[in-house]
């Protein structure tokens, strides 16, 4: 088929080359701007952009989609078969999604209809989700609420985080859609509609999801923390500044009546109380301003007194 792909991230990126590889022909990427980054903003290109530049694909960036009389002229002369949308990052609009024969093609990382939204991977282990997986869908106006094509299930280990899953569902979801592309073309993948009864939304992280909350049981404040990993982790206050956790785990064992927030030290570790009786273990910090430290430099460093809190 003759392609357009639309991604940014390197989530992107496996789909993109498992198109090429499988024969078809990508004949424009449209990628998001180049951004500053880094403390000298640098501009630094996009994982898409990159891997179009390697392989001879041409590339567009436009800055808005919707009100852009150039772009849309240049897709229909390109006459594509289907656009891909992997996380591309914008809405696409009604002359995009009517543009090709077979429609525009998205692949959502969750199994819809649950975690519609721009963050599924994350919510869904934040959760305590020990199921997930990927789908390509044909986008409509609404937000992933498109007709389902194909899914592929996953199983989320206990101690997974959303930076070990990601590369996992790229790549898994690079090979579905390579699969929903060939059963269009033959005609053995039809389109279903979503239930919408059972939707679930997994909106876009913010810095506050990442304050921890010690009212809630040990288990939830874990599935929270490998849920955001790489961002926006997770951070409590101490001693009027912001505390980062960069590693904790649940310990199963019982707090007692202390209030949720309160640290216990117990030898070398660090313990927090819960909410319904729970501890939590905390294995390395970061207090603002400072560098990253395991617990016992922690300790030596700052001497938490007995009952200090966190919150």
């Amino acid at each position: 088929m003759r392609l357009v792909f639309c991604g940014t991230p390197q989530f992107a990126v496996p789909t993109f080359h498992a198109l090429l590889d499988a024969g078809h022909e990508i004949v424009l990427a449209l990628v998001q701007p180049d951004r500053a980054a880094g403390r000298g903003l640098e501009l630094r290109l996009p994982a898409v952009k990159q891997a179009a530049l390697a392989r001879a694909v041409p590339v567009a960036q436009p800055v808005k989609l919707r009100d852009n009389p150039e772009l849309q002229q240049q897709l229909a002369s390109l006459a594509p078969d289907a656009i891909i949308v992997v996380a591309y990052g914008r809405i696409i609009p009604p002359w995009m999604l009517a543009l090709p024969r077979f429609g525009n093609l998205n692949l959502h990382g969750s199994l819809l209809p649950l975690y519609r939204g721009a963050a599924p991977i994350q919510w869904a282990i934040a959760r305590g989700a020990t199921e997930t997986g990927v789908t390509t869908m044909r986008l409509d106006a609404g937000l992933d609420t498109g007709d389902i094509l194909l899914q592929r299930t996953a199983q989320i280990g206990p101690d997974q985080t959303a930076a070990d899953l990601f590369p996992m569902l790229a790549t898994m979801g690079a090979g579905l859609m390579v699969e929903t592309l060939a059963g269009l073309e033959n005609g053995t993948v039809q389109a279903k509609p979503q239930d919408s009864s059972q939707a679930t939304l997994a909106p876009i992280l913010t810095r506050d999801d990442a304050r921890i909350d010690w009212t809630h049981p040990a288990q939830e404040i874990y599935n929270r923390w490998r849920g955001f990993q790489p961002w926006p982790g997770a951070w409590t206050r101490f001693r009027g500044k912001n505390l980062t956790v960069h590693a904790m785990r649940p310990t199963g064992e019982y707090a007692g009546t202390a209030a949720p927030g309160t640290m216990h030290r117990a030898q070398d570790r660090v313990l927090i109380a819960c909410g319904k009786g729970t501890l939590l273990e905390l294995l390395e910090v970061q207090l603002e301003g400072k560098r990253r430290m395991p617990v016992g430099a922690f300790l030596n460093g700052y001497a938490p007194t007995p009952g200090e809190q966190l919150g």
